[in-house]
């Protein structure tokens, strides 16, 4: 299943480390941040509770910018 969500990053090499931090999550099959949208598109693997990987798919994000949001 694939999700649309709301990102708050501030340049476009924060929005690409946050895309390869997402894609190494648990639980993400695929993640496209775009930076000029502000939006965050994940593709989860099967049966995994999307909560959850979004908290940690924000734990990750938060590392690369501590100010970072994800409208979940």
């Amino acid at each position: 299943m694939k999700k649309t969500y709301e990102i708050e990053v501030d340049c476009a090499n924060c929005a690409n480390l946050m895309e390869n931090a997402a894609r190494k999550t648990d639980g993400v099959a695929s993640a496209t941040v775009n930076f000029m949208t502000q939006k965050m598109i994940v593709e989860f693997a099967d049966g995994q509770d999307q909560k959850r990987v979004m908290k940690d798919v924000l734990k990750a994000c938060k590392k690369i910018e501590p100010d970072c949001e994800i409208s979940f």
